[in-house]
């Protein structure tokens, strides 16, 4: 079992349980520990427990994350955004962009899920069941209702945001979508759903305009959080010699948003060995910094030599 917290034993499951028995184990455990069904005095255990709770299914429940666990461990998703990744040689983990254990997005996708949820909100089942989301809400009063679309954005629009004006139930709804949006991510507009019921001083308020951003996602290398994930192959000779590869980065000066960086390779670099690139990541939300570029090579021994070629190893042998 991988070091740090042991999110199979959190949520009572075997390390091989199906995507079925996860999701069943979280709504049997979510129930139980919601604060806002113990008494008072409970409710910072059950708060805490809950969040526990959550975090391990936010992680199970995603095939991507799951492995990524099942490889690295918990380390893998602790820090915040452009922290936690070793210096050239490892890692110290990768991150999923969060900055602890209750901050990714449980918001309503109407019925397409949550971020990394699949078709499953956790807080559906305290809406379905008590009509609240949260801790310590009561039901919230009637409004229009709220609207649920997706919108597959392309990755430089990604990289670089989008503003345009949609057409939608309720008609036409200006967006705006931020810098550095993820697959997946729910937007909310307020009050940009239907109307609400009633007329005059009675009418209640529209209801609310939900958008999950699909993306484009580029071939070049595999995003994660934050970080860009990329697998490169080097040949025994530049593993042994060292070299200069070219490896894909986010560049904000190309119109595609992807542009290319150089990274030295030292001489007797190992196979599987992990490099760090700085600040050439995907673009933090809200921020003006980016992300990082974790990149594993991989060193390729040739099938076939050539009988000089193995005559000439064959001397190093004997160096």
């Amino acid at each position: 079992m991988p070091n740090g917290k042991d999110f199979y034993n959190i949520l009572g499951v075997a390390k091989n349980a199906s995507p079925q028995d996860v999701k069943n184990a979280y709504r049997k455990l979510a129930r139980e520990h919601h604060p806002d069904m113990v008494s008072e005095g409970d409710k910072d255990a059950a708060e805490k427990r809950f969040k526990e709770i959550s975090e391990a299914y936010q992680v199970l429940n995603d095939p991507q994350k799951r492995k990524m666990y099942d490889q690295f461990g918990s380390a893998a998703f602790a820090g915040g955004p452009g922290q936690g990744a070793g210096g050239p040689g490892g890692f110290s983990g990768f991150q999923g962009g969060q900055q602890g254990p209750f901050t990714y997005a449980y918001t309503s996708s109407g019925g397409k899920g949550a971020q990394g949820f699949g078709d499953f909100d956790p807080f559906d089942v305290f809406e379905d069941f008590f009509g609240f989301r949260g801790f310590g809400r009561s039901r919230a009063p009637k409004k229009g209702k709220n609207l649920y679309y997706e919108m597959v954005i392309s990755f430089s629009e990604a990289v670089f945001g989008l503003e345009k004006q949609i057409n939608v139930e309720s008609g036409k709804v200006k967006i705006i979508i931020p810098v550095g949006v993820r697959d997946g991510t729910e937007i909310r507009f307020a009050e940009k759903g239907m109307p609400g019921p009633g007329k005059g001083a009675d009418k209640l308020p529209p209801g609310d305009l939900f958008i999950t951003v699909r993306l484009v996602k580029p071939k070049e290398f595999r995003i994660y959080g934050n970080h860009l994930i990329i697998s490169e192959e080097i040949d025994f000779t530049q593993a042994i010699l060292g070299g200069t590869i070219e490896i894909p980065v986010v560049d904000t000066a190309q119109k595609s948003g992807i542009g290319k960086t150089k990274l030295k390779i030292p001489s007797g670099t190992q196979h599987g060995t992990r490099f760090v690139v700085r600040g050439k990541g995907m673009p933090i939300l809200r921020s003006k910094r980016q992300g990082d570029v974790l990149v594993e090579v991989s060193v390729t021994i040739p099938k076939r030599l050539s009988r000089k070629q193995k005559e000439l190893l064959k001397k190093y042998q004997k160096l």
